[in-house]
């Protein structure tokens, strides 16, 4: 088998990407202090048309070089927002309509491959910082918490690749 070159991809244009349909997801990261970990959300949130992310707290904000290290510019096609408070966000995102998910290890969390989405819902996941993970003030505003089942002995994943592993199931449930 013949590896194909970038012209073979057929990816979309940075103006296609921002008229395409996106899946009703909304990424919260809440306090992640890592522009690499930032630069890759944003980089997986173009990879599977993610309506937007917010960007809270200390969280950095575009343009930053050690974000397009890691997003190559995807932080220039995925739409996004900042606000100081993440309760903020997600109160707001409530009102909005969108269902919200702390992706945190909670007492009664709902494990990802319970997690059943509807089409015509809009949803949020809130991630949280590398060491703290999710505010407990935010996960006590949102509506329910899911959790990676995880089977070695390390306690946790990094925040990009849970936001890997959640927006490809999020984009599974709602894209096709």
């Amino acid at each position: 088998m013949k590896k194909r070159t970038i012209l073979e991809l057929g990816r979309i244009t940075q103006q296609e990407f921002k008229q395409a349909k996106k899946i009703p997801l909304v990424v919260v990261l809440d306090h992640v202090r890592s522009l690499h970990n930032v630069g890759s959300v944003f980089r997986t949130s173009d990879a599977f048309l993610v309506e937007s992310v917010f960007l809270c707290g200390i969280t950095a904000v575009p343009p930053h070089p050690e974000i397009h290290k890691t997003a190559l510019g995807a932080e220039d096609t995925v739409a996004w927002q900042y606000r100081e408070d993440t309760c903020q966000a997600v109160t707001e995102l409530k009102e909005a309509g969108y269902t919200v998910y702390a992706i945190e290890q909670v007492e009664d969390s709902l494990s990802l491959p319970e997690l059943r989405l509807d089409k015509h819902q809009k949803y949020a996941v809130v991630l949280g910082n590398e060491v703290k993970g999710v505010q407990q003030s935010v996960v006590d505003l949102c509506h329910q918490s899911v959790e990676i089942p995880q089977f070695g002995t390390k306690h946790s994943l990094n925040v990009s690749v849970t936001a890997g592993l959640v927006i490809w199931d999020f984009f599974k449930q709602l894209y096709y």
